[in-house]
């Protein structure tokens, strides 16, 4: 799971688009606390800004890594059912703690609900894989 993971980042190529992200972000807060006139202090809040926007985008690719990945397991034949049990297990482990808010990825428990909800989207491709179709 984890490796599908990984590879649906490198895939849909989430660390060039988080770049662009941020950089278009950061000028447009910066251009108008300049159009503002908020100084140092607008330049601040411009990069505060772009840091939370950031950590967005980057939730929002770690959840499409998280079903690409699921897919590209069920092809590999590995059950997409325990991508929800790693995260239970993940979850668990870290005591349950996740400030979700300043995180960049999703919370365990969200997580777990969207692999649970995609998991008999691919089951079908789980079931050929293990037939070797």
């Amino acid at each position: 799971m984890i490796m599908g993971h990984e590879m649906a980042h490198a895939l849909r190529e989430h660390g060039r688009e988080r770049i662009g992200k941020s950089q278009a972000t950061g000028m447009g807060l910066s251009a108008l606390s300049q159009m503002l006139g908020l100084g140092n202090v607008g330049d601040v809040a411009a990069q505060l800004g772009t840091k939370l926007l950031t950590l967005k985008f980057s939730r929002e690719d770690e959840t499409e890594a998280d079903l690409v990945g699921l897919e590209l397991a069920a092809r590999s034949a590995y059950d997409p059912k325990a991508g929800a049990t790693l995260w239970r297990k993940m979850t668990a482990a870290s005591g349950g703690k996740n400030a979700n808010f300043l995180s960049t990825h999703p919370s365990g428990p969200e997580r777990i609900q969207q692999l649970e909800a995609n998991a008999p989207k691919v089951q079908g491709l789980y079931d050929k894989a293990r037939k070797g179709a």
